[in-house]
């Protein structure tokens, strides 16, 4: 696929009538690095980055406290996140000798692997019930690993993928674009912050000073294309204390780095390697660009993982 294709989130019009459909409960298909080929070639990695690349382009120049449309599938959503959150202060880490991988998250983890279908019931319409089943596991798999207490980009992706779902099945529309960029996965990353900060959480398949960053990748992709002809926030001032302070409530990506300096000590430049060579890119298309391009490669990479 071009850089520049766009795949918009399907109207449910244009899909084959759900009741049709048939379902089935996902399972992992690429186990060696030749299954990478039938996945880059298969309509579901189509799907998959179009779905990104069009939201890419929905937030593109937009501040988070942009006003848009909030349908009633978007507030389900954010009500689902609501609960993954209350579940969180409802689940105290326990006292244990080490000091990362707090056994807490297993019973967090726990009640969302039996309550998961419950709360997509929650979202989709019961004549979409047959769904159910199915994009329940891509919302278990968004959340991080129970056995490993870690959590990546991977993970991240299951959630991303969760949201695409429900966009073939019609439940979010064409109009929902920027709410699922900035009230959903806004409010994703909030709880998966928390997760990692409660239950001091493992990154998984971390890359350390050479990766982008320990948790999360697509926030910044959509994050850059906010900033996208900013009057005056240029790459360069990412790495300023003083910027991100005063502009993260209005941009994902500085909400990123704000997060990383919170959770990492010593100079920039040494911890997040990665993002201070990104900060000498001259605009913030050409950020944008080359973390699409760079995405796309770390998918592969994180999948044979």
């Amino acid at each position: 696929m071009a850089e520049g294709e766009r795949h918009p989130p399907p109207d449910s019009s244009e899909e084959t009538p759900p009741a049709t459909q048939n379902f089935i409960i996902p399972k992992k298909e690429i186990h060696t690095v030749p299954d990478m080929g039938k996945w880059k070639r298969s309509q579901a990695y189509a799907d998959y980055i179009g779905f990104i690349l069009t939201l890419n382009e929905g937030v593109k120049g937009k501040k988070l406290t942009f006003d848009y449309k909030v349908s009633e599938a978007i507030e389900k959503l954010v009500a689902l996140l609501d609960t993954l959150d209350r579940w969180i202060d409802e689940t105290p880490p326990v006292d244990q000798p080490s000091r990362f991988g707090n056994k807490a998250y297993r019973t967090w983890y726990a009640k969302l692997d039996q309550e998961a279908e419950n709360l997509v019931a929650s979202v989709v319409p019961t004549h979409l019930a047959a769904a159910v089943p199915e994009v329940a596991v891509y919302l278990k798999e968004a959340v991080g690993n129970s056995t490993r207490i870690d959590y990546g980009t991977g993970h991240e992706a299951a959630f991303a993928a969760f949201l695409c779902c429900l966009c073939k099945i019609g439940v979010l529309r064409v109009d929902d674009q920027v709410a699922i960029v900035f009230k959903v996965f806004d409010r994703y990353l909030e709880v998966m912050r928390k997760l990692q900060k409660t239950y001091r959480m493992e990154p998984a398949g971390s890359q350390g000073v050479w990766g982008l960053d320990d948790f999360q990748f697509l926030p910044f992709i959509w994050g850059s294309s906010q900033l996208i002809d900013h009057p005056h926030l240029e790459p360069r001032h990412f790495v300023d204390e003083k910027a991100v302070s005063e502009n993260h409530k209005d941009y994902m990506f500085l909400q990123c780095i704000l997060f990383i300096t919170e959770m990492k000590t010593g100079p920039f430049a040494e911890h997040s390697n990665q993002l201070w060579n990104i900060s000498a890119v001259p605009s913030w298309s050409k950020v944008n660009q080359g973390l699409i391009r760079m995405y796309k490669a770390e998918g592969e990479a994180e999948t044979r993982a």
